[in-house]
């Protein structure tokens, strides 16, 4: 299959609108912050791929337990990458963990560009939208 979002990551800032949700809400997909604001998607289509965003504040405070759990280095950065294969996979977050840690499996599918828009930690990811196997293998 080929692989046309290379060139959609390497622009993912192009792409990325930060406002409140009612103003992002024509986003493709959208990451509601903590602190109300939400991040849109507006990249155009990509046939054949889903697309799954991810943000959060990068000063924001490593829960204290998650910090335990996963460490707290470059924490939001290996979160947001995390959430993006949850949602693409359809797979709940505390499944991934039990398998992934908040890793993301060097074996599959996806394709992600994590990277820094204004105060945040942006991830954006691809899968293909044809079926694969529920197992988080991508």
């Amino acid at each position: 299959m080929p692989r046309p979002v290379p060139g959609l990551l390497v622009a993912a800032e192009r792409h990325l609108r930060i406002g409140s949700p009612a103003a992002m809400a024509d986003a493709v997909t959208r990451s509601h912050l903590d602190d109300g604001r939400c991040v849109g998607w507006y990249g155009p289509p990509a046939p054949g791929w889903r697309v799954a965003i991810d943000a959060e504040r990068a000063d924001a405070p490593v829960p204290p337990a998650l910090a335990r759990r996963f460490g707290a280095a470059d924490f939001w950065a290996r979160w947001t990458r995390a959430e993006c294969c949850c949602k693409l996979a359809d797979v709940p977050v505390a499944v991934w963990w039990r398998r992934h840690g908040l890793g993301t499996p060097a074996d599959g599918s996806a394709i992600w560009r994590t990277l820094r828009v204004a105060d945040l930690v942006v991830t954006v990811g691809f899968a293909p939208t044809s079926p694969a196997p529920r197992s988080c293998t991508f």
